[in-house]
C-alpha cells in the first residue's frame, strides 16, 4: 500500500487531514478548532509522505516528526499521525487500540472541560451556578474543570487582580497576561473555590485550569491555601497553553511545596520534552494532548514513562472535535493504571453530530465512553453531508 495524496480542508473551524492510498483506504485526522490557520502547515508534509506505506506508521513519522514543535505547530504532525493509524487499523480490519497493545478497559473515563454555557460572571455565586449546571447534566461527569485566574476573565473583571502588564488586544487566543497576583485577587479565587466546593461536595471532583501566568510565589500560596478542598489538580500555573517551554525546576519546587496535585503538559510536543518533567517528579499529573504532542503513540509512550514514576495521566482534548474523540478513545483504552480520565471534546458546532459516522446518540454515560469497535479510529465523515461545509478550493477533498 502506498500513500497517493495528503489533503487538508477546513471544515467548520477544524483543519481535517485526509491521507489517500492506492488501495482505496483513507485515513482521517482532526486539528483543534482553534487552529484553522494550520492547513498550509499540514500540506507542507505532502511531498515527504507520498509513496510511503502508511501502515508503517513509525517509519512515516520518522520523516516528519522533527518538523513539528510546541503548540500549535505539533498539531499538524499529530493529525497526520492519527490518519496513518486510521489507515493501519482499517488495513488490518481492527480498531487502532488493538495495534497499540490492546485494551485494558472496556469503557474510557472522561471529564467535562468542553460542555459549557456562558457563565453569568466571575463572582463566586456565578462559579457556583455554573458547576451546578454541569453536575446536573445527563453525562453524569465524575469531575468538572473550571478556568480561573489567568485562564479566565477574572484577570480583567476583578479590579487590580494582578500587578503585571495587561494585554491590549483582547480575545487573541494564546496571549498571556502575567504578574504578581494581588491580595484581593488571591482572596477572590479562594472564595470561588469555596463556592464551587459547597455545590459539588465530594460527589463531583473539581480541577482548576489556572494559567499560565503565575509566578512561583503566588502558585505556592494558592496551592497551599486550597489543600483542604481536595482539588483533583491545579493545571498550567507556571507554563502551559501556548508557552513553548516547560520549566521543570520551578514546577518541582511548586509540587514539593504542597499536597495539591500539580498538572501540566497540554502544549508540550514529543516525549523528549516530558522527560525531565517526569524523571524529576516535577508534577503529579501530566496532560498531553494527542492532537499536539505528536500523536497517539507519542502520548502512550509518555503515559508509560509517567506510570513508572508514579505520576498520573489525564490527557487534554477539549477542542479536538469528534474525530479527535476517536483518537482519544483508542489510545486511552490502552493506557496503564495511572490513567485518570481524558478531557471530553464535544462537537464544536451542532452539525458535526450529523456528519460524523460511528458515534452513539448519547456518547457519554456515567462519565464513560464506550470503545469504538469499527476498524481504524472507528469514525468517518459523511462526505455528502459534509460537502456543504467545504470551501470552493476544497471541493475535491472527498474525491
Amino acid at each position: 500500500m502506498k500513500i497517493t495524496d495528503l489533503r487538508c480542508a477546513v471544515i467548520g473551524r477544524h483543519p481535517i487531514v485526509r491521507v489517500v492510498t492506492d488501495e482505496g483506504i483513507y485515513g482521517l485526522g482532526e486539528v483543534e478548532y482553534t487552529k484553522p490557520y494550520l492547513k498550509p502547515w499540514v500540506l507542507h508534509f505532502r511531498e515527504a509522505l507520498i509513496g510511503e506505506d502508511p501502515t508503517d506508521v513509525e517509519r512515516c513519522m520518522l520523516k516528519i516528526r522533527q518538523r513539528g514543535s510546541f503548540k500549535p505547530y505539533g498539531a499538524a504532525v499529530s493529525a497526520i499521525e492519527h490518519a496513518l493509524w486510521d489507515i493501519a487499523g482499517k488495513a488490518a480490519n481492527v480498531p487502532v487500540y488493538k495495534l497499540l497493545g490492546g485494551k485494558v478497559r472496556d469503557k474510557v473515563r472522561v471529564y467535562n472541560g468542553s460542555i459549557r454555557k456562558k457563565r453569568t460572571g466571575d463572582r463566586p455565586e456565578d462559579y457556583a451556578a455554573d458547576v451546578k449546571w454541569m453536575m446536573e447534566r445527563p453525562e453524569n461527569f465524575f469531575m468538572v474543570k473550571q478556568g480561573i485566574s489567568f485562564h479566565s476573565n477574572m484577570k480583567d473583571s476583578v479590579d487590580d487582580f494582578h500587578y503585571g502588564p495587561r494585554q491590549t488586544k483582547a480575545g487573541y487566543h494564546g496571549a498571556m497576561d502575567q504578574g504578581q497576583i494581588s491580595e484581593r485577587g488571591m482572596a477572590h479565587m479562594i472564595d470561588c473555590v469555596i463556592a464551587m466546593k459547597e455545590v459539588l461536595g465530594d460527589k463531583v471532583s473539581l480541577a482548576l485550569d489556572c494559567g499560565p501566568g503565575w509566578f512561583l510565589n503566588d502558585a505556592i500560596r494558592f496551592a497551599q491555601a486550597t489543600e483542604k478542598y481536595n482539588l483533583m489538580w491545579l493545571e498550567d500555573m507556571l507554563t502551559g497553553d501556548y508557552v513553548p517551554w516547560v520549566n521543570p525546576q520551578a514546577y518541582r519546587e511548586l509540587t514539593v511545596s504542597t499536597s495539591t496535585p500539580i498538572h501540566t503538559g497540554e502544549q508540550i510536543y514529543l516525549r523528549h520534552n516530558f522527560k525531565e518533567l517526569i524523571e524529576t517528579q516535577a508534577v503529579r499529573v501530566v496532560g498531553p494532548d494527542p492532537a499536539d504532542i505528536g500523536g497517539i503513540a507519542e502520548l502512550k509512550w509518555v503515559a508509560e514513562h509517567a506510570y513508572m514514576h508514579s505520576i498520573m495521566m489525564a490527557p487534554h482534548g477539549t477542542a479536538n472535535g469528534l474525530l479527535g474523540l476517536g483518537a482519544l478513545i483508542n489510545v486511552c483504552a490502552t493506557l496503564p493504571a495511572n490513567y485518570i480520565a481524558f478531557e471530553y471534546p464535544s462537537a464544536s458546532d451542532p452539525w458535526w453530530e450529523d456528519i460524523v459516522i460511528g458515534l452513539p446518540k448519547q456518547i457519554v454515560r456515567d462519565s464513560h465512553v464506550d470503545l469504538l469497535e469499527a476498524p481504524g479510529l472507528g469514525l468517518d465523515i459523511d462526505a455528502e453531508g459534509a460537502k456543504k461545509y467545504l470551501s470552493e478550493e476544497d471541493a475535491g477533498f472527498f474525491d
